[in-house]
């Protein structure tokens, strides 16, 4: 397969995607533009059980809703039995968290660029068992720093937990490297790879991970309310889920259950088969098309991006990290990132406000105001980043800007 996409594979990419003729969409870290052959798997099996029922649409499509296992464990180089499916990633990631165990003293090790709704939990755990909750130290760059969180090991530590790219910026973290340390101390490991799945190559063995959890609507192109998690086979039968229901947990005796073998054992019974089968159909898309080359067309689009906005009056990229992703955020001297957003929005340009609430650590440490958020994909096109590099030049050129304002205070106001 060439590296390269070739013009016609592009063209033919985006006559498969029908929201490109609708609109610029530069909002991939937010949710993509489905592929057809995504929206065509689920209004067929949502016709199907319209027509003859809902489990009896599944008992016809029942080899297909197993193969979405196979096709998340060849996404991330794991095997089926890894594999569970949730409703979005933040459940997914609740399932996994709340199955762990913590007294006090014990020290949850997590990133400045942490998601929030992560964030939270770690301190309600703390709250509630006594750990505490400690921020691995960034290097020059701003990533996390993989020597100072070796300094950071001891008994006590009993989870690193890592949000790969955040919800807020470019910034790629050194996930691998903190594998390799996590794997050296016997440490759980959990890797939230929201944004990294589906732009970036994922292997679970070369990441060193125990648990990852992933979303489907972002970069991988699948509908909302899709998400998996991964949890290592060896690692698998050392946990038990928070919660179990008869499908996870099936009640063999009087007075006892036996968990599921595989990480199934954090699913419950009912579920979403039209919208998990629009997740697999969303991965075989991705896997076919190849993520190694989605990957370099997201960094040479995104790199295009933030060169040419960097160029633009009043413009200042908030990017940290050095192999930046396909998530270019920045704001202006004067204009809030919010007007940025509904005067694109007018001009059917689709991004994304990211508040400081989202990644409140990293917020706070640089003094971040809200963010704007462009996030291309590898169906973009070169004269789409032209478009909306001109689009907000000319929104930043025309807008009048509030009298006795200086840019070095609007910069860093919250």
């Amino acid at each position: 397969m060439p590296v390269d996409f070739s013009e016609h594979e592009i063209e033919t990419i985006r006559a498969a995607t029908p929201g490109v003729t609708q609109r610029i969409h530069m909002n991939n870290a937010g949710a993509a533009l489905m592929p057809q052959v995504v929206v065509g798997a689920m209004i067929d099996h949502i016709q199907h059980e319209a027509s003859i029922g809902g489990y009896e649409a599944h008992a016809v499509s029942f080899s297909r809703t197993e193969a979405v296992y196979d096709s998340v464990a060849r996404l991330i180089g794991a095997a089926r039995d890894e594999i569970s499916l949730a409703e979005n990633a933040t459940l997914a990631w609740q399932r996994v968290f709340y199955s762990l165990r913590f007294l006090p003293g014990d020290r949850i090790l997590t990133t400045t660029a942490e998601f929030a709704a992560n964030y939270v939990a770690y301190l309600q755990t703390a709250r509630k068992t006594g750990a505490r909750v400690e921020i691995i130290p960034d290097d020059a760059s701003g990533a996390l720093d993989p020597i100072a969180l070796e300094k950071m090991i001891d008994e006590k530590v009993k989870l690193i937990a890592v949000t790969w790219v955040p919800s807020n910026g470019g910034l790629v973290n050194p996930a691998a490297g903190v594998g390799r340390i996590a794997r050296a101390h016997n440490i759980p490991y959990l890797l939230d790879a929201c944004q990294a799945a589906g732009q970036i190559p994922i292997d679970v063995a070369e990441l060193g991970c125990d648990m990852l959890t992933a979303t489907g609507r972002k970069f991988l192109r699948a509908p909302r309310g899709t998400g998996f998690l991964y949890v290592r086979r060896e690692f698998l039968q050392a946990i038990e889920p928070a919660f179990i229901d008869l499908f996870g947990a099936p009640w063999v005796g009087d007075d006892r259950y036996e968990l599921r073998p595989d990480a199934r054992r954090f699913e419950t019974w009912e579920a979403n088969y039209t919208a998990r089968l629009g997740l697999g159909a969303a991965i075989d898309f991705a896997l076919s098309v190849g993520l190694r080359r989605i990957e370099q067309r997201c960094r040479k689009l995104s790199g295009d991006l933030r060169s040419e906005l960097a160029k633009v009056p009043g413009i200042v990229i908030r990017d940290l990290g050095v192999n930046l992703a396909s998530i270019v955020s920045f704001t202006h001297d004067t204009l809030d990132a919010k007007e940025i957003m509904a005067k694109l929005t007018a001009q059917g340009i689709n991004v994304s406000v990211s508040p400081p609430a989202t990644t409140p650590v990293d917020s706070s440490a640089r003094r971040l105001p809200s963010v704007v958020r462009v996030s291309p994909h590898y169906y973009n096109t070169p004269e789409e980043i032209a478009d909306t590099v001109a689009a907000i030049r000319g929104i930043v050129t025309t807008t009048t800007k509030s009298p006795g304002l200086s840019s070095g205070a609007s910069a860093c106001s919250t």
